[in-house]
């Protein structure tokens, strides 16, 4: 098959490229336009591909929201799949500026559906959050745990799985998963690739950082929430595991299965303070950790259950230990 990936050249994108390159035969394109992502990934990527098979991926620098030019990317191609993962990520801006969320996110997203319907590809997985369930009534959602986001990031996603459940619907020849995840960080565990962005606000990037000298502090966005310690508790997951669940969801398509909803996480949570706490251990470094407000749209706990996308897609997470996610990110940090 020839697999579409858009938004390879970031965080998760990248290491799903990474496993389809070493795991798979597939011929894989890919679009990003550069403004979080990095050359310097797609080089590495390259040089994973050369040292695994013949080839080199083919590399579009274009951005989503310019149509004409990605339909002409459709066009001169016979994409088999797509695999999307080009968003807006950060919850705080999509708070401050929600319209760059509902067009970066949901009308991409959606111009990007309808280009498959046009060009007959058959197969679609999206890169949704569990920002879809915005602050459960329970400790652990399920895939039919009540969608209610609290932010436009999560309103933005939540939007485009309707459209493409809704696509699906209405051309049998179109199936999808949908994948929510959950708080994914960690690198490569050979340290070839990672999270480059250097404004990242991820907690598990964010101490690494701060460990390694690049912040003077880091800060704790609310002590007061109703947890044992009284921050946020999430479910982290490495992002080498996460994905692997994109292959395994291509395989499940590609073998004529349904489309479906899976979340991605390991049903377990931690709070921010027992993240920083490995954090300190894992470097050796007690770094300076401060309190601030709580930030707009975070909610307290938000934990996966996991028993369907293992069950479903034999799905078996390998790197589940908090202690390995943070020492894979701080070795990426100590590299870049």
């Amino acid at each position: 098959m020839k697999i579409l990936v858009t938004g390879a050249a970031g965080y998760i994108g990248s290491h799903v490229v990474k496993q389809l390159i070493e795991e798979t035969r597939h011929d894989i394109a890919v679009i990003d336009n550069l403004s979080t992502g990095h050359q310097s990934t797609i080089d590495t990527l390259n040089k994973i591909f050369k040292d695994t098979r013949d080839g080199e991926i083919d590399f579009y620098v274009e951005d989503l929201k310019n149509f004409d030019k990605i339909r002409e990317i459709f066009s001169n191609s016979s994409f088999d799949a797509v695999i999307h993962f080009a968003a807006s990520i950060v919850v705080p801006e999509s708070v401050e500026n929600p319209l760059k969320y509902y067009m970066n996110n949901t009308v991409n997203t959606t111009h990007l559906i309808k280009l498959c319907n046009e060009f007959s590809i058959k197969h679609f997985i999206f890169s949704s959050t569990a920002a879809v369930y915005g602050e459960p009534e329970v400790s652990q959602v399920i895939e039919a745990t009540p969608t209610k986001p609290i932010n436009p990031y999560g309103s933005s996603k939540l939007m485009s799985e309707t459209v493409l459940q809704d696509a699906s619907k209405a051309n049998e020849n179109f199936s999808h998963v949908i994948l929510r995840y959950f708080n994914v960080a960690g690198a490569d565990v050979q340290n070839r690739i990672g999270q480059s962005f250097p404004n990242a606000t991820h907690l598990i990037k964010v101490s690494a950082q701060t460990a390694i000298g690049d912040r003077d502090k880091m800060m704790i966005f609310g002590d007061d929430y109703d947890t044992q310690d009284g921050t946020c508790i999430r479910d982290y997951i490495h992002v080498d595991d996460l994905a692997s669940a994109h292959l395994r969801a291509l395989e499940y398509l590609s073998e004529g299965n349904s489309s479906d909803v899976f979340n991605v996480g390991y049903g377990r949570g931690f709070s921010v303070k027992e993240v920083i706490s490995t954090m300190k251990d894992v470097s050796g470094v007690d770094f300076r950790v401060d309190i601030a407000p709580r930030r707009s749209g975070d909610p307290a706990t938000l934990i996966s259950n996991s028993e369907k996308i293992q069950k479903t897609l034999s799905w078996k997470p390998k790197f589940d230990k908090l202690r390995l996610i943070c020492e894979t990110a701080l070795n990426w940090e100590k590299s870049i």
